[in-house]
């Protein structure tokens, strides 16, 4: 239970719902424009198939657009729901006060906080109160107006151009990072959005597309994306490591010997994938020697890691799906720090940074640690969260959240014959929260790599200008 409102605020919700109470319930041609735009980039964010809750829906303008099949509105101003109602007849809507949120046992897939924050009569209490209708997998939407817009927007309200509004604060994105923190919120992502918010004669809809990403400080629209803290002791989860190998064959009684079990139980997956070498041999001879470890054995039909990877998760059984390269370059003892985050619930996402420890002197040419790093710079800025390493061969997630990745993998198609981007725009796509867990990256001790440095690098290059469509300039 939370501590009751103050007096002062609940006078302010007092005052805000009068307002609204009696204010018009047709937003103007311009506030629809931008509602319209809001809609388009919420849809980017939200499953088709998710439950949503909008928290100070209004007349039900936004709801109206999204294109989630089960929705839900809230607003404090019986006036404005009655509109609502009207506006959008599938869904349901209740008259309260987001600081007094009460739907009984009900939880919700998305919750909505669309220019509501700074109308709130206090913010910790109302994002504390949204733990009650959200479950672990909840995402939380938000959406403001970013600060520097301030004096365009009084001079705009000054020439008649944009509707009055009750007092409301002017919250900064790092107000809202620090609320969130508070109230027991893990940020996700942040991304700035719009910068022209009417059509102007079609000119706004490409500088929104084109140049707003380039711009994302400036933009009028500032939208983050957080996830409940994790409350409750984890459970232990069951492990599969899956393992691709392509001419590795010195390599396969090292990867069994130095992967630990993990968990509730771990299985060792091997994909063979027409290897030069005795690979296939050496996988067989290592798995009839260790009886006692859970080794599974396949040989791919198709090529490249990522079909591999693929072929690998769809005979594993374990909650937590793991890549281990067989070159063991990235350490196997190092994967309990992976099983950690993922079990402990500070992270939906890991993966594998070699960019912050020395590593071995020929571990890695100086040309790849520059692609390397300038990957991990461009990944940062597409996917909106940190990204130091994009190409580190281990990465980690449950098998619920990869299901979900090859549920909706057509948004971006089979585009990666590596596997490592494919989860990444996946995992930011379902806007998981992803973590960089340091290895200290070693030099191979058998074989060559199987990386072609040009070839590759142009790869994807192309592949990431392809996921930025998909991203960015949306």
């Amino acid at each position: 239970m939370h501590p009751p409102l103050s007096a002062l605020a609940r006078e302010h919700l007092d005052r805000v719902r009068a307002f609204y109470d009696a204010a018009p319930t047709e937003p103007r041609a311009g506030a629809r424009a931008y509602r319209g735009l809001l809609a388009h980039y919420y849809n980017l964010l939200i499953p088709a198939e998710a439950s949503v809750l909008e928290i100070g829906c209004g007349s039900g303008e936004l709801l109206s657009q999204l294109k989630a099949t089960k929705k839900t509105g809230l607003d404090l101003s019986a006036t404005q729901i009655a509109a609502a109602r009207l506006r959008v007849p599938g869904a349901e809507f209740f008259v309260q006060a987001g600081e007094e949120i009460d739907l009984g046992d009900r939880s919700f897939d998305i919750i909505i906080l669309s220019d509501t924050l700074n109308l709130s009569a206090d913010v910790q209490h109302m994002l504390e109160c949204l733990h009650a209708v959200s479950h672990p997998g909840t995402r939380l939407l938000i959406n403001f107006q970013n600060s520097l817009w301030r004096p365009l927007l009084s001079l705009a309200h000054f020439a008649g151009l944009k509707a009055d509004q009750p007092q409301n604060s002017w919250l900064a994105s790092s107000d809202v990072l620090n609320l969130l923190q508070l109230a027991g919120w893990t940020s996700v992502c942040r991304q700035g959005r719009i910068l022209v918010p009417f059509p102007a004669l079609g000119l706004g809809s490409l500088v929104n597309r084109w140049l707003a990403p380039l711009l994302q400080w400036f933009c009028l629209t500032v939208f983050i994306v957080a996830r409940p803290e994790r409350q409750t002791a984890p459970r232990a989860l069951t492990v599969s490591v899956v393992i691709p190998a392509r001419n590795e064959a010195g390599n396969i009684a090292a990867a069994v010997a130095r992967t630990a079990e993990m968990g509730a139980g771990t299985e060792l997956i091997f994909v063979e994938g027409h290897s030069r070498d005795d690979t296939w041999a050496q996988i067989q001879k290592v798995a009839a020697a260790h009886p006692h470890r859970k080794i599974k054995i396949l040989q791919q039909t198709g090529k490249g890691k990522g079909d591999a990877v693929r072929a690998g998760f769809a005979v594993a059984t374990g909650d937590i799906l793991m890549i281990l390269d067989a070159d063991l370059t990235m350490p196997p003892e190092d994967l309990p720090k992976f099983y950690d985050v993922l079990a402990s619930g500070r992270a939906e996402f890991a993966n594998g940074v070699r960019l912050v420890y020395p590593m071995d002197e020929k571990a890695m040419q100086f040309l790849n640690l520059c692609a390397n790093k300038s990957f991990g710079l461009i990944f940062t800025w597409l996917l909106g969260q940190p990204v130091k390493d994009t190409l580190c061969g281990t990465k980690v997630l449950s098998r619920a959240h990869y299901d979900s990745i090859a549920a909706n993998r057509t948004y971006f198609g089979d585009f990666d014959p590596f596997g490592d981007f494919d989860l990444l725009f996946g995992a930011a796509k379902l806007n998981l929260k992803i973590a960089d867990v340091p290895i200290r990256y070693r030099e191979r001790t058998y074989g060559t790599t199987n990386i072609q440095r040009w070839k590759h690098g142009w790869l994807l290059l192309r592949m990431v200008l392809f996921a930025a469509r998909k991203l960015k300039f949306v």
